[in-house]
């Protein structure tokens, strides 16, 4: 009524300067809601507390209006265009037009009012929808909490992390299981409550595992490790060490105290039937062996946890197992034949499930094998795959690597500027998750490796080959060291003629530790390292010796395709 129109012309009909108008799209909105008659006025607010949508059903239910009237109050609501309504009458659906409006009225309501409507919403959906409440756990999860009924809110919580597991959504899961912690934690601490929030912390650590989040995973037992022990809590010390044994092994490096929490988690699991801290542990006690290179041990616990898997008919639990064989036993160990086979197997499971985790961890590890095989383009499409999968699914600990293996295999294919790409990649990944620093070293020294190649200038000889000498002495994993020291010594062979010396120690230093550690592949690859070395030197006879010597090994491995390129270059020689 601020302007008003005579004789087909508009006018104002008051004073401008008396006129108040609203400094924010949220003031327009309150004062159309606030301009409603008091019963569509609660109805707003009502629906408000439900959700941005709320169905007739549940409206009707938490209000107890005579129905002549609330539906008198839906159609002022959708007459001012605050609701709209999908459906047909009884089953209709209304929704909040715009979520500022949502917003809007949910903010107009006193707070002592918002958490009794919130219990009493929660109250509701809990007697309607009885027969499918599975389907309202999130739900009912979020209006217990803010009704504070913390006792409820954590029943919900656990529900819904524990239906979200089952469909492998882990990121949800976790959301649910934070939940669960916040609610018990908010309850008066009795001895029941203090196991239930173990079980809730060891739940949540459990959840945080499967995605490689080591660091959140040891937070979540931190604070209940020695209670669990003080309760003599049996059934959850197994959690509970495997969460500190595996960031021990992939955060700190600790080899000692990543084998005792592992290893004591492995004991109490078996004796109390605790399957999935069993096969954590044997999982990642085949990660602390491999790369030790006790290869045969490992290979022991990795079939352990794939057998596991099994019993749980668990195919994504099994998936990660027979990876990590893939990647951290048979290409290490030289078994590349069984490495590219069980990655063929892998890859048809990932196919018939579907599922995005499996799928992820095939082609990445069918990818890997193809590298190792000598199978460079084939070995590019599948890692790229796998990256994409991975990235899309925050599989942490897959991501780096996969990084790394592109980088090295783009090497091959002489693809520069991707090889740096690939690499820097790796190394931001690791840094950005905060483990495996002997990985994050790795990758570095690869990267130098790619620039010494491709022509890249160095200030200071001196100080780049100290600063590598620190990288290989800062590396805790036995399966590094031939890796690491024939990199180094190819970066020295590449960047001046007065290097060449120094080179060939690392080169040797190469060979001796993959001789001991029975890294045949990587062995392989350091006799081509001197037969280049040789060639140098202007001696073809030693060249073809260590040529001759890297294909042998290489046939012996599986490597086919690198024994095509390798012969072809001693071809050359002869």
């Amino acid at each position: 009524k601020i302007i008003e129109k005579t004789e087909n012309r508009y006018r104002l009909a008051k004073d401008i300067k008396k006129i108040t108008i609203p400094s924010t799209i949220q003031d327009v909105i309150m004062a159309r809601v606030d301009s409603l008659p008091e019963g569509a006025k609660e109805v707003l607010q009502t629906g408000s507390v439900i959700e941005r949508e709320f169905s007739y059903e549940l409206i009707k239910r938490v209000l107890e209006l005579p129905e002549q009237d609330l539906l008198s109050h839906l159609s002022a609501l959708k007459d001012s265009e605050l609701l709209y309504e999908r459906g047909i009458y009884p089953q209709s659906i209304y929704i909040f037009k715009h979520a500022l409006t949502h917003d809007v009225a949910y903010n107009s309501i006193l707070t002592k009012r918002k958490k009794h409507l919130h219990e009493e919403i929660g109250n509701a959906i809990e007697e309607l929808y009885k027969k499918n409440i599975d389907d309202h756990y999130s739900i009912l999860v979020e209006h217990f909490i803010e009704s504070e009924n913390y006792e409820k809110g954590a029943e919900y919580s656990r529900l819904a992390g524990k239906k979200a597991l089952k469909s492998a959504s882990f990121t949800e899961a976790i959301a649910h299981t934070k939940k669960r912690v916040f609610c018990l934690e908010k309850l008066r601490r009795t001895e029941d409550i203090q196991r239930r929030i173990i079980d809730a912390r060891t739940a949540l650590a459990n959840c945080l595992i499967p995605l490689n989040r080591h660091h959140e995973a040891k937070e979540a037992v931190a604070p209940i490790a020695d209670l669990a022990l003080e309760l003599n809590y049996q059934r959850r010390l197994p959690a509970i060490y495997t969460a500190i044994g595996i960031y021990s092994l992939w955060v700190d490096e600790d080899y000692p105290k990543a084998f005792k929490y592992l290893n004591d988690a492995c004991k109490i699991s078996e004796q109390i039937g605790d399957l999935l801290s069993l096969y954590f542990a044997n999982f990642y006690l085949g990660w602390t062996h491999s790369w030790n290179c006790e290869f045969e041990k490992a290979l022991q616990y990795f079939n352990k946890s794939v057998e596991l898997s099994v019993l749980a008919s668990d195919q994504i639990e099994m998936s990660f197992a027979k990876g990590a064989i893939i990647f951290g036993n048979y290409t290490f160990n030289g078994k590349i034949d069984l490495a590219y086979q069980t990655s063929k197997e892998l890859l048809q499971i990932a196919e018939e499930t579907g599922d995005i985790f499996i799928r992820g961890m095939a082609y990445s590890t069918y990818g890997l094998s193809c590298y190792f095989k000598g199978l460079f383009d084939e070995a590019e499409d599948y890692l790229l795959k796998g990256l994409a999968l991975c990235e899309k699914n925050a599989q942490a600990s897959l991501i780096p690597w996969v990084y790394l293996f592109l980088g090295d295999t783009y090497f091959e294919l002489d693809k520069h500027m991707k090889v740096k790409e690939y690499y820097e990649g790796a190394i931001k990944a690791l840094r950005s998750v905060n483990m495996l620093p002997s990985w994050k070293n790795m990758a570095i020294v690869s990267l130098a490796r790619a620039e010494a190649l491709y022509d890249s200038q160095w200030d200071s000889i001196s100080e780049l080959s100290n600063k590598l000498s620190k990288y290989y002495k800062d590396n805790n994993l036995k399966v590094f060291e031939g890796w690491m020291a024939r990199y180094i010594g190819e970066i020295l062979l590449n960047i001046d003629d007065q290097s060449v010396a120094n080179a060939e120690d690392w080169i040797e230093r190469a060979i001796k530790a993959d001789e001991k550690n029975g890294t045949k592949w990587f062995l392989a690859n350091d006799y081509v390292l001197y037969a280049e070395l040789f060639m140098r030197k202007g001696d073809q006879s030693r060249a073809k010796e260590n040529l001759n010597k890297a294909i042998r090994i290489f046939r012996e491995c599986g490597a086919d395709g690198w024994v095509k390129k390798y012969e072809k270059e001693l071809a050359t020689l002869s």
